[in-house]
């Protein structure tokens, strides 16, 4: 079966990694916080038939490096810009998840040269709420409790109890997925990088960073959301706060599915998408076409000529 081989390459002194494979329409897939590209794998078998598929770990995470430094939704934006442009991708449909969503659309908002659609799964940066847990891991001296709640012995956990679970006839891939996430956090460079990613974009009170001020310049942009109705992290009034702001956007719910429907329900997931990608045509917004609609939308005086 084909699949997105793993790749390696150096930008700016760091490694970065990332998957890609088949040929066609370019297919951008941006995972979520404390995740990896190999949230994608079951996606990926079914794209890369027909599209090339590019699936990158974000810095901090899955196997690139983990460097001191600047972990905000621009800098993860700015680096996809520049892994693009290394590896020769000048356009593609972009599709984040959760903290990817927030990637997603920075990545719009800073480069629209680059997007062709816009999808935003489960998606981060849409309203206040999210859950509890993550809340709490933004208090100060969490770093000194994480050693003690995610240890280091259950790194090695996950494919047990995967295995585990499909012996007994158990299907449920959000609770892989949820461990495979889980058991990253078992190194300090990792934990380190995941604490200054969550702390970018989440305090004690909720997420800190939204786009719902400026999300109106993605209406020019085929846009799809998508969201499980059972989703415990962020909840699925944000996909319908996003619908109501993005005009001419298109919503999706997958019922019976969590935060992570292209895990639970790959199959449908990717009908979804390829459906989407079937009837719109990709953008071909550029700066000038987003410096005109934020003209339009300022309330100050027209800029000097």
């Amino acid at each position: 079966m084909a699949t997105a081989e793993l790749h390696r390459v150096t930008i700016h002194g760091h490694e970065v990694t990332y998957r890609m494979g088949g040929d066609g329409p370019a297919i951008l897939l941006i995972h979520g916080m404390a995740g990896s590209s190999r949230t994608w794998k079951d996606v990926t078998e079914r794209l890369v038939g027909d599209h090339t598929v590019i699936a990158p770990d974000l810095l901090g995470h899955g196997e690139s490096a983990k460097p001191m430094g600047d972990y905000s939704l621009g800098a993860f934006a700015s680096g996809i810009r520049d892994l693009l442009g290394v590896i020769g991708v000048e356009r593609c449909t972009v599709v984040g998840q959760s903290l990817g969503g927030g990637v997603a659309m920075q990545l719009a908002y800073q480069h629209p040269e680059l997007v062709d659609r816009l999808v935003l799964v489960g998606s981060g940066g849409l309203g206040r709420e999210v859950n509890w847990m993550l809340r709490l891991l933004t208090l100060p001296g969490a770093e000194l409790l994480m050693p003690v709640v995610f240890p280091r012995f259950l790194a090695d956990k996950g494919d047990g109890v995967n295995r585990f679970l499909h012996q007994k006839g158990i299907r449920a891939p959000h609770l892989g997925e949820m461990w495979r996430a889980y058991s990253s956090l078992s190194g300090a460079e990792n934990r380190s990088a995941f604490l200054r990613t969550l702390r970018a974009v989440v305090d004690p009170g909720g997420q800190t960073v939204s786009a719902l001020d400026r999300i109106y310049l993605a209406s020019g942009l085929p846009t799809l959301i998508i969201w499980g109705d059972e989703d415990p992290i962020i909840p699925i009034e944000h996909a319908y706060a996003a619908q109501g702001a993005i005009e001419g956007s298109r919503l999706e719910v997958m019922e019976g599915c969590g935060h992570f429907p292209h895990v639970e329900d790959p199959a449908q997931f990717v009908a979804i998408l390829e459906d989407f990608i079937a009837t719109t045509e990709p953008a071909s917004t550029h700066t000038d076409d987003y410096r005109q609609i934020l003209v339009a939308h300022s309330q100050g005086p027209a800029p000097a000529h």
